[in-house]
């Protein structure tokens, strides 16, 4: 799972635990009411199966998301909470309108992609006044979403987030699937377009000049010119 823009958020200081310790979101517990037919919805969305325990009644399954670094598993007595009461769980994409068409062709009743009127527009339901229909308008990190819910009505919020704000990741670049890298990659090929124009030649280091923009990028620190 990952960080979102928030309007007015604070990012001040470090909020590491201490000097080498990871603390890593591992795994998110969903409540449903019929184990197997939730795992027949996660499973045809593409999402891996990594577990599926079925021992004298009790059931567990865990599968993730492509790309994810976070699981979820349900299964007998997992949880206390009602079933479809997880809500606005967020899926981060870097392109919503190719996720949309994936799970559309997969059957599921993916919403129209909108953007908030005002902050928070992202949490209402279909049709009020603060989620406007089409992608955001300047095109913007963290600001077009879809949304999408299980058979129990547990909900999918989708993000696009292509530039992350600044502190929001470690200062490393990481990519979760080739997907993801390759989106990167073609990013930092436009950009790297953009920078020969305003030196007026070819950059022989564009490596080195790739390899910069794309931890900045990730990191959500300055970008090179």
């Amino acid at each position: 799972m990952s960080t979102t823009e928030v309007t007015g958020s604070s990012t001040d200081g470090d909020t590491r635990i201490g000097p080498g310790l990871d603390v890593k979101l591992e795994v998110v517990v969903l409540p449903v009411s019929d184990v197997d037919r939730a795992k027949t919805f996660y499973k045809g969305l593409g999402w891996r199966l990594d577990a599926d325990v079925d021992v004298d009644g009790f059931k567990l399954v865990q599968l993730t998301p492509p790309g994810s670094r976070c699981s979820i598993q349900f299964g007998t007595n997992a949880t206390t909470a009602t079933p479809g009461s997880a809500q606005n769980v967020y899926l981060v994409v870097p392109d919503i309108e190719a996720v949309r068409r994936e799970l559309f062709d997969r059957g599921v009743e993916v919403s129209d992609t909108f953007h908030e009127g005002s902050i928070g527009g992202r949490f209402d339901r279909p049709g009020s006044k603060d989620r406007l229909d089409g992608a955001s308008s300047d095109g913007g990190s963290y600001a077009s979403f879809a949304s999408f819910s299980d058979p129990d009505g547990n909900s999918w919020l989708l993000q696009e987030i292509t530039t992350r704000l600044p502190h929001r990741i470690d200062a490393e670049a990481s990519y979760a699937s080739v997907g993801d890298l390759s989106a990167a990659l073609r990013r930092a090929a436009a950009a790297h377009g953009e920078h020969e124009k305003r030196i007026g030649q070819a950059d022989l280091n564009w490596p080195d000049w790739y390899a910069a923009y794309m931890l900045a990028e990730q990191a959500g620190t300055g970008l090179p010119e």
